[in-house]
């Protein structure tokens, strides 16, 4: 096989006459654009509810419904964030009356977290909008490529977690 003429399996990238360079191998390209476009997807899917929008919100509600009092530097730390933007994801749904902040029982000078009930029902509302997604946005990937590539995403995701530790 020449360089000019890849496997079926590894096809060149050309979008309407156009190559892009060495983007064409370059994991970084395929992960902005991938998530360019899911994120568009999950907004139109989600453009009713508030929590449409921006990155971190979805993951911060689930996990405080999940984890009743959990800190804000929890949530940073899962969402890979410094503890200012992570704040501001919280205001907004604290704001949005999704959450609600409190002492934290063993540090008064901590913040815990905690899903109000309207929280709760947006939190199950965006669990079946993910779930549809899954099944509907990537039908083009097989059942056995799905579950490969999603432990090879689990697996970058995890190494990538050790480069930021």
């Amino acid at each position: 096989m020449t360089p000019e003429h890849p496997p079926d399996d590894d096809p060149d990238i050309e979008i309407r006459g156009l190559r892009i360079d060495i983007l064409e191998g370059a994991f970084s390209w395929y992960i902005r654009t991938l998530d360019a476009v899911v994120s568009r997807d999950l907004d139109r899917r989600m453009a009713h509810l508030e929590i449409a929008r921006g990155k971190g919100k979805i993951t911060t509600l689930l996990l405080v419904d999940d984890y009743p009092g959990i800190r804000p530097s929890q949530i940073a730390d899962v969402l890979m964030r410094d503890r200012p933007a992570t704040g501001r994801i919280i205001d907004r749904l604290v704001d949005a009356g999704t959450i609600r902040r409190e002492a934290a029982q063993d540090d008064q000078r901590a913040q815990a977290l905690f899903i109000t009930d309207k929280g709760h029902a947006l939190a199950d509302e965006v669990r079946e909008i993910i779930r549809c997604q899954e099944e509907e946005f990537f039908d083009f990937i097989e059942p056995e490529d799905r579950d490969q590539f999603m432990r090879q995403l689990k697996r970058a995701y995890l190494k990538m977690r050790t480069k930021w530790d």
